[in-house]
């Protein structure tokens, strides 16, 4: 089973993007993180995870990563497990879709992978490890 669970957000500066969305209602933390933090999340009511991520954070995890001219989002979608993150993957790739970044074991606990969805917008999966 795959679910959507997070929307991320690339922030220039996250202590101003959580307070802009807090202004619409998102519930941010309350002890927001120590200055230079490079990830906050904001749980929402109905349990999806709005995150925020620094510019140098995702230039860590995709060095070839570019600030978009446009739409600066990422969705990512939760598997099962960390077979479930490959087999997603591969059915999508299978399906003549791009892939983005194939899957690895991420230094942050997680199995990671990352598509490409028709508009050039790339997509998250990912499970736990362990």
């Amino acid at each position: 089973m795959i679910q959507l669970d997070a929307i991320g957000i690339v922030a220039k500066d996250i202590e101003r993007s959580l307070q802009f969305y807090g202004l619409l209602g998102v519930p941010v933390p309350t002890v927001h993180a120590e200055a230079g933090q490079d990830h906050v999340e904001a749980k929402l009511p109905n349990g999806l995870r709005l995150m925020f991520d620094s510019e140098s954070l995702i230039q860590q995890i995709s060095p070839d990563w570019q600030k978009p001219a446009g739409q600066g989002m990422a969705l990512a979608f939760l598997c099962e497990s960390p077979a479930d993150v490959d087999a997603a993957y591969a059915s999508v790739i299978a399906a003549g879709f791009a892939g983005g970044k194939e899957p690895w074991d991420a230094f942050w606990g997680q199995r990671y992978a990352q598509v490409i969805d028709p508009d050039g917008n790339s997509v998250d999966l990912f499970a736990p490890l362990g």
